[in-house]
């Protein structure tokens, strides 16, 4: 039996992945083998020796210390795609709805309260709002993952002129875009080409402020951004000189901060790209089977600090092993199970920056005491008999 505490409000979709004769879930449990977590900030939170995983019921892990769980062998997952269609129709909700200025629109309309010629005043006011069609314009989709692939998917059935940009777009998401995107191998050859920029890429040292100074400077006057992924991609600063010179026209993003509130032409939401009860679902469901499936067969899906390593159980006892990414570990490996005296049915290995995994079946004497003699490999972290 597994023990699994849940921090949030884990949806039930989610939780009944759980067989309930193989895990105990629970709010109060303080040894547990696994957490599903949602927003909580587990930063600073001590870990138990036994806790083997955490998943993230979301794409982002920036409330996780990835570099402490991969020294105590603590297998981080995350859900990527699960929100995905919620974040792409709010995006595209908010392409519509800035193009049309339907925010200010609407804000406007309700101080109208007690107007007595409402009528009169509301066909003379909608001239300041008047906004375009995107039918025909151009977006530039920056990142083509799930999220972004999407997007762009869309706006082409919208009648949009769509390009991509993406260097290190993978072959699932190639194969779910439209041949219709025009792929751009140079951000600066796309952004003179846009009416529309969207961003869908994660945050990074690299990423950050992709939006800038320099990369504004290219883009068309008038532009509209749309910034869905994370608040740090746009330089504030430059975003909003930007504004005040007409370079940008309209900024909508889910990430509202202190300086651009009740900036004109601005129009934030409260983080609102994965806040559906489907996407919840989807996320926890998918977050639950990740760590189901680590926990009884070793495989691991959309670990964010551990290769991505799975195969189907070979008959005998299977030994999971984590550790440091360095030369000669497989020999030492197998000079311990050729000491037991094993039979290896299927054995794979793979490495992910620092940190690899080791997953082998072996038929014979798969006890403890290979266990320890394994775990007494200096690189080693952590070992599993299942």
């Amino acid at each position: 039996m597994f023990t699994i505490k849940t921090l949030n409000a884990i949806s039930p979709v989610g939780l009944a992945k759980l067989n309930k004769n193989l895990f105990d879930v629970s709010v109060d449990t303080d040894v547990p083998d696994g957490i599903l977590v949602r927003s909580a900030d587990l930063l600073n939170t001590t870990f138990n020796d036994n806790l083997l995983a955490i998943a993230r019921a979301g794409a982002g892990v920036n409330n996780i210390p990835l570099d402490r769980c991969s020294e105590q062998g603590i297998v981080v997952f995350n859900t990527p795609g699960a929100n995905a269609n919620a974040v792409a129709e709010l995006v595209i909700g908010m392409l519509i709805a800035g193009s049309r200025n339907v925010a200010a629109a609407a804000q406007w309309c309700q101080g109208l309260t007690g107007d007595p010629a409402m009528a009169k005043t509301v066909e003379k006011g909608k001239k300041k709002f008047v906004g375009n069609e995107i039918k025909g314009k151009t977006l530039g989709v920056i990142g083509l993952g799930a999220i972004g692939s999407r997007v762009a998917n869309c706006a082409i059935e919208l009648g949009m002129e769509v390009y991509g940009y993406d260097p290190y777009i993978s072959i699932d998401a190639a194969w779910n875009l439209s041949s219709q995107v025009h792929h751009c191998v140079n951000l600066n050859d796309m952004l003179p080409l846009c009416d529309y920029i969207t961003l869908h890429v994660p945050y990074l040292p690299t990423t950050k402020d992709t939006i800038n100074t320099q990369t504004l400077a290219l883009c068309k006057d008038g532009v509209k951004i749309l910034n869905y992924a994370r608040g740090e991609l746009v330089n504030t600063a430059a975003l909003l000189e930007a504004m005040e010179t007409g370079k940008v026209s309209g900024y909508m993003t889910d990430f509202p901060t202190e300086a651009i509130l009740g900036k004109p032409g601005i129009v934030c939401t409260p983080h609102l790209g994965a806040s559906t009860p489907e996407a919840e679902d989807n996320c926890a469901a998918m977050a639950a089977q990740e760590i189901s499936d680590y926990l009884k067969n070793g495989n691991i899906t959309h670990s964010v600090n551990m290769p991505e390593v799975h195969q189907p159980r070979a008959g005998g006892k299977r030994i999971c092993i984590i550790h440091k990414n360095e030369p000669g570990m497989i020999s030492q490996i197998t000079a311990l199970t050729t000491e037991a005296g094993l039979n290896i049915e299927n054995m794979v290995n793979k490495s992910k920056k620092n940190m690899a995994y080791t997953m082998l079946d072996a038929t014979g004497a798969v006890d403890g005491r290979l266990a320890e003699k394994l775990a007494a490999i200096p690189a080693v972290i952590r070992v599993r008999i299942l």
